[in-house]
């Protein structure tokens, strides 16, 4: 009797999961995508769908990129030798990016996509603790910092042809977003025990609020954790070469995905230069850094407008709709299929 009753409760929790991410996902789509008397008819519309292919191209590079960064990183810091590791590790590395870009894409701020990375690290992959907080971290702040050197280029260019006071303050602003987690890292890694300070601080906090019951238990796992992870850090970064590279490949991928709207404004007929537009591109995705939706909906359709204008306004859906299925929507429907194959692993395991 409580094996069935544990076993409704899953099958309920996950109907209630699916249906918390449809809405998501529709409120999103609605919110950026509802409003489109404007648009030209799906018939009349006219674009070259050889400027899409370049466009379809960087998109999977770029992930493939993502994917061997990771892989790259497992690997080094795990010891994968023989060849059923690789291709273990092969899976996990891709199902990991891919899990993690369709939480970071349902959930506020993106706050979603590390936690459950370091979950099936854990979980799934068979990564020590310390490792499987670690190498997901690495990769995000690799990205991180790989997106600050495109950007940095791209505003020494002097070529930012926006005249949009409010627009570059936010991407100012947005920047100094991105900034905080390389430097919490470093707080992190080379500071641990002003890092263990900080926390025993909040821990002792939250213990006034009765959130946290037994608190010189959690101060103990909280330097525990903080120990761990700047060893794990540390290793990474004495391994030769390997955060650099991750660096590198960071900046091809950003580089790759701020190309995309240029092919698609490209293919609905816009004359536009790349570098302006590549410009306006990085500007514009970091000034929406920090807006908490999921998918930076009801910020990015705006704010990208300044990248679109340069088609006529009953183009601009169409081609808007195009880009956001590469930077939103493609990262829902890879996600979605991989956690139904994990579902499908888990439920022939079973039997």
């Amino acid at each position: 009797m409580p094996k069935k009753k544990s076993r409704t409760r899953k099958i309920l929790l996950t109907i209630l999961f699916v249906a918390i991410n449809i809405t998501v996902i529709a409120v999103t789509a609605f919110s950026e995508f509802g409003n489109s008397e404007n648009a030209v008819k799906f018939s009349e519309v006219k674009f070259n769908f050889w400027f899409l292919i370049p466009a379809i191209i960087a998109f999977a590079i770029a992930l493939c990129l993502e994917i061997r960064k990771f892989l790259m990183v497992m690997k080094k810091t795990c010891g994968f030798k023989t060849r059923a590791e690789l291709k273990k590790a092969h899976k996990d590395a891709r199902r990991t990016i891919l899990i993690g870009r369709y939480y970071d894409n349902i959930t506020p701020a993106a706050i979603g996509g590390q936690p459950f990375q370091i979950y099936y690290m854990n979980k799934n992959a068979g990564v020590s603790g310390g490792l499987a907080t670690t190498i997901p971290i690495i990769s995000m702040i690799s990205g991180q910092i790989g997106f600050l050197i495109v950007a940095a280029i791209c505003f020494s260019l002097g070529s930012i042809s926006i005249n949009n006071a409010p627009l570059i303050a936010a991407a100012c602003f947005g920047l100094l977003f991105y900034a905080f987690w390389p430097i919490a890292v470093l707080i992190a890694t080379f500071l641990p025990k002003t890092t263990t300070e900080i926390i025993t601080l909040g821990v002792k906090l939250l213990a006034k609020l009765h959130i946290i019951k037994d608190k010189a238990a959690a101060i103990k796992k909280a330097e525990h954790g903080v120990n761990e992870y700047a060893r794990c850090v540390k290793l990474i970064l004495k391994t030769r070469g390997l955060f650099l590279k991750t660096i590198l490949m960071s900046v091809v991928f950003h580089v790759l995905i701020s190309s995309i709207p240029f092919f698609v404004l490209h293919a609905f007929g816009a004359n536009i230069d790349f570098i302006p537009c590549f410009v306006s591109v990085v500007a514009v995705t970091s000034a929406v850094y920090f807006i908490p939706t999921p998918g930076n909906a009801g910020a990015a359709e705006g704010t990208f407008y300044v990248v679109f204008s340069a088609l006529s306004s009953g183009y601009i859906f169409w081609a808007m709709l195009v880009w956001r299925f590469f930077s939103y929507y493609a990262y829902i429907i890879f996600g979605g299929f991989t956690y139904l194959m994990m579902h499908f692993d888990k439920s022939v395991k079973k039997r």
